[in-house]
This record gives C-alpha cells, sequence and structure tokens, in this order.
C-alpha cells in the first residue's frame, strides 16, 4: 500500500471542514457589516458557530466599521493551514500568505456570486415568500446589488441588475486573481 494512500482522503475530509468553517466566517462577516438581524435562526447559528474562536482573538483584531477584523485573522490562518498542509513540500511563508489570500478573495467573490444566482433563481420559483435564509441571501448581496440596481432600473418588471452584477464579478475575479498569483 502506498505512502499517499491514506493521505488523499484525509486531505479531501479537512479541506471540506476547514473550507466549510471558512465560509461560515465568510458568511459572519457579511452579516455583520450589512447589519443582517441576528434573531434569524441562520444568523443565530453562524453566530454561535463561530463565537468561540472570534472571542479569543477579539481583544487582538477589533471590529472596525462593521467590518470583523478577528473573523477575516481566522480566516487567513485557516487558508494558510490548508496552504502548509497542500505545499508541505515547498514551505515558502510569502508563498502559502498569497496563495491563501487570493484563495480568500476569490471565496469571497464566490460567495456574492453564489449568493445572487440563489436569489434570482428563488425569484422565480417562489417570489415574495418569506424565508430566514432569503432574507439573508438578501443580506449578503445587498453591497453588490444596490449600485447595480440603482443603475438599472428594473423594465417592463424585469430586473437586469443581478446579470450585469455577476457579469462585474466575474471581471473582478479575472482582474484581480492573476496579478495575485503572479506574486508567488
Amino acid at each position: 500500500m502506498p505512502a499517499g494512500y491514506l493521505s488523499n482522503p484525509l486531505m479531501l475530509i479537512i479541506n471540506s471542514l476547514v473550507g466549510a468553517y471558512i465560509f461560515i466566517l465568510i458568511l459572519r462577516v457579511l452579516l455583520q457589516y450589512t447589519g443582517a438581524d441576528s434573531h434569524n435562526p441562520v444568523s443565530s447559528f453562524i453566530i454561535k458557530a463561530t463565537q468561540a474562536p472570534l472571542k479569543l482573538l477579539k481583544p487582538v483584531f477589533p471590529t472596525i466599521n462593521g467590518i470583523n477584523l478577528s473573523a477575516i485573522a481566522l480566516m487567513l490562518l485557516l487558508q494558510m493551514g490548508l496552504g502548509i498542509l497542500a505545499m508541505a513540500g515547498q514551505l515558502n511563508v510569502w508563498v502559502v500568505f498569497i496563495w491563501s489570500l487570493t484563495e480568500l478573495i476569490s471565496s469571497i467573490i464566490n460567495v456574492f456570486i453564489y449568493s445572487i444566482f440563489a436569489t434570482v433563481i428563488i425569484s422565480w420559483i417562489n417570489p415574495g415568500a418569506y424565508n430566514p435564509v432569503v432574507s439573508l441571501l438578501h443580506k449578503v448581496t445587498e453591497p453588490v446589488m444596490k449600485p447595480f440596481q440603482r443603475l438599472i432600473p428594473p423594465m417592463g418588471g424585469m430586473d437586469l441588475s443581478p446579470i450585469v452584477a455577476l457579469l462585474a464579478l466575474q471581471v473582478v475575479k479575472m482582474l484581480l486573481l492573476p496579478p495575485l498569483f503572479a506574486l508567488m
């Protein structure tokens, strides 16, 4: 049996668990920044799931202008931990840091993209119905969607701003990520 036989499934499990927790931390930062309802069941889960480690980091990394720096620091540390595991043969701190930062930026943009897609699909399937997840999706997408909704008013009952927002997010990814990867 090869030495790496168990390492691939183990890396998959570690990547999945840490990636899911980073996703929850991203949501925590976005929901806190947008002032989402903390009594929402989904928000309550996110707060409880992230409360313990963030309480330890809060004295060092405070919240500034609604941005939870302790959550961002924890995301970066967790992502760097994944980077160190993935790049075990090449342990260059600068490369791991840039890779981690690039992955986090990509993940944050992806959260916006998937949230906008979800709100659009939900608006087609069940418009106007209240659901705690839907209200949070609208809160998460608000910082990205508001400028586009101001620029592009609904035409004939059709809101084209999500299409333009998704296109803009893809362009931002294409312009921002390659130069960061080039720093490695």
